[in-house]
């Protein structure tokens, strides 16, 4: 299509894309069964089915329909049928549905519902997956609390929503609960014997630590634990075909913000050894988008497949994110499988054959299937097609400047139609140990469609870049971080992009956070709006769901202990100070940055005379920009727009 006839993008495309949303390849590597989600805009509502695509021909068909969602898809090991999730008739039941064709069958009646990853036995005879308990607690009556971490953001009070490993007898339907108690429990993945469940057990009732243990569970119930979380921050685990257990995860006492590693263990719990020394910015990484699918957030894969020799994770190298074969045994070998400007996520595996999603800066997400000897690359989908040859995307620019003490910065800016210099929007990133880059981003294509230019940066604290870069900001938020900001809108300045007098800022969470903290630093911008932010340290230590921890790791010590840097490092302390026009947004079901750190620093603001608004969300988790209720996605995005048109552009609307 003519760029003339193309069009800017809009807040309403937010609700027109259709996204891929995970896919698994067969045990013989030829079909692939995914995962399509679509938005019905009508309706304000997002509904999923299971389409099937045929490597040899090439042909892709719908396995599934219906305005429900269909979900997790599991191939059998024989690869002549599916097991999945599906919530048409209310709660989530597994489902099973034979390759030969045939209606869907329902497996499972459970009042709660069922949930997570399905996982087949080696013998293709039981399911395993995880549920809550079948006695739910009544919302309406009061409710004592004895949790040191009591709720959870996006998913509410714990007692609610912590789920317990079940193994389903696929022929006489019959099921066993395998666990039984208060932790939240995740099976992971079956012994290669069939004998036991390896699982990961997190939240435990008594303790402030969120990270799981790695257990396994026979199928009498009895559990043994292999590795617990006092190792360090474990983020995922599986079993190997040779008996040992590979795992991820990050060893206790390093700062937030190390790198990952991938380490493997005998199946009692010993011999650790680590085989990703070598690697300087570890596995998975963080590269933030803003879709409504949790690609973001999902735990680190471990994909691995018999009789070869390597397991298949994700590494982020700056702004991408690429699929890398790590070597199980011998000398340590780690080889890059995928290239480009994009970021990467492994999906399954079958044998050399390895099936993963791709998200660009101008593309939310595709599939497609790579050779592990070979490199090569066959595309599965091409969704949104003609929704994104209609719309006129912003060009990219690349940017690297200097921070004040020397050290490189690297980021990015989209530039709109029309000339330079533009009003111009930093958009800072969350975490805050976690990237921008070559990932698809509503915010930035919503603001350049606007006519703004957009930069985004990996500020000090970003993954990507090794331990040192991601962990200098420990015990001195707002110090590193800010300079690096600073620098690159200095760099896009001296470039001739942005217009020094038409300076706006946002961001989510850790970006929220830094955008509170240069209003009280800097009169330089012109319009600001944090979302979902930190601003005082002291009581977001005891309101957050991980304040008791995060808190004391990236400040050093307790409330108490180290009150300076509380302190020092909260925005709340430079609120008074504030001249830029600030709008606030929060979601009134936030955990994470609750709406009460918001509140602090509206009231600061107004206190003292300075221009603000507050959005508040309703039913909004800290991350429901992206996933939460329709109207409050519609909001911020439109409200964020002219906002900034109102103080870069003097428009009143």
């Amino acid at each position: 299509m003519s760029s003339s006839l193309k069009r800017a993008f809009e807040v309403n495309d937010l609700f027109r894309f259709q996204y891929a949303t995970e896919a698994q390849i067969a045990p013989n590597g030829r079909f692939v069964v995914y995962t399509v989600m679509r938005t019905d805009e009508s309706r304000d509502q997002e509904f999923s089915n299971l389409w099937l695509h045929d490597l040899e021909s090439g042909e892709a068909v719908q396995l599934t329909y219906g305005d429900w969602s269909d979900y997790a898809p599991a191939w059998s090991p024989d690869g002549n049928m599916l097991a999945f999730l599906s919530t048409r008739e209310g709660k989530s039941q597994i489902y099973r549905l034979l390759l030969r064709g045939g209606e869907a069958r329902k497996l499972t009646t459970l009042a709660q519902g069922c949930a997570g990853t399905l996982l087949w036995s080696p013998d293709g005879s039981k399911l395993a997956f995880c549920a809550n308990r079948s006695n739910v607690r009544d919302a309406a009556h009061p409710h004592t609390i004895t949790r040191t971490i009591y709720r959870f953001d996006g998913a509410g009070l714990v007692d609610d929503f912590v789920k317990n490993v079940h193994v389903l007898d696929v022929a006489s339907g019959r099921i066993d609960r395998l666990t039984d108690d208060d932790w939240n429990h995740t099976p992971v993945s079956w012994s290669p014997d069939g004998a036991e469940v390896l699982y990961l057990a997190s939240l435990n009732p008594d303790s402030i630590f969120t990270s799981p243990s790695i257990l396994v569970v026979n199928l009498a119930g009895q559990s043994r634990t292999l590795l617990t979380n006092e190792w360090g921050i474990i983020q995922n685990a599986v079993w190997l075909r040779d008996g040992r257990v590979a795992f991820a995860g990050v060893t206790a006492g390093k700062r937030y913000g190390s790198k990952a590693d991938l380490w493997v263990m005998t199946a009692d719990g010993s011999q650790i050894e680590c085989r990703t020394t070598g690697l300087a910015t570890g596995i998975n990484g963080r590269m933030h988008d803003d879709l409504p699918v949790y690609w973001n957030m999902s735990a680190p894969v471990i994909l691995t497949a018999a009789d070869e020799p390597d397991a298949v994770v994700c590494v982020q190298q700056g702004g991408e994110i690429h699929l890398v074969a790590v070597a199980l045994n011998g000398a340590e070998s780690a080889r890059v499988i995928t290239q480009g400007e994009r970021t990467c996520l492994a999906f399954s595996r079958a044998g050399k054959r390895v099936v993963f999603g791709i998200s660009t800066l101008f593309d939310p997400t595709q599939l497609a299937v790579v050779a592990l000897d070979s490199g090569q690359e066959t595309r599965l989908t091409d969704l949104n097609r003609a929704l994104l040859d209609g719309i006129q995307m912003p060009t990219l620019q690349p940017i690297q400047c200097q921070s004040v003490d020397g050290t490189p910065v690297e980021g990015w800016v989209l530039l709109p139609q029309g000339d330079a210099p533009y009003p111009t929007v930093l958009h800072i990133h969350g975490g805050p140990h976690a990237g921008y880059g070559h990932a698809f981003h509503f915010d930035f294509l919503i603001l350049s469609g606007a006519g703004y230019a957009v930069l985004f940066l990996n500020q000090r604290g970003s993954t990507g870049y090794g331990d040192e870069f991601a962990t200098v900001i420990y015990a001195d938020w707002g110090n590193l971080d800010y300079a690096d900001l600073m620098a690159g809108v200095d760099e896009a300045i001296r470039l001739g992009i942005a217009d020094a007098d038409r300076l706006g800022c946002t961001g989510i969470s850790g970006g929220g956070y830094l955008s509170c903290w240069i209003v009280g630093q800097t009169d330089r911008f012109k319009a600001a709006a944090p979302e979902a932010a930190v601003t005082n340290f002291v009581s977001f230590y005891g309101t957050s769901d991980i304040g008791p921890v995060f808190a004391v790791r990236e400040l050093g010590g307790k409330p108490f202990e180290v009150p300076e840097v509380y302190a020092r490092c909260s925005p709340i302390t430079y609120a008074h100070r504030c001249t830029t026009p600030t709008l606030l947004i929060v979601g009134e079901a936030d955990h994470r940055c609750p709406a009460e750190q918001t509140e602090q620093f509206f009231t600061t603001l107004k206190a003292n005379d300075c221009t603000t608004a507050m959005i508040r969300l309703p039913n909004s988790s800290h991350d429901g920009t992206a996933i939460g209720p329709f109207a409050g996605r519609r909001k911020r995005n439109s409200a964020i727009v002219a906002w900034m048109d109102r103080y870069l552009r003097g428009k009143n609307g």
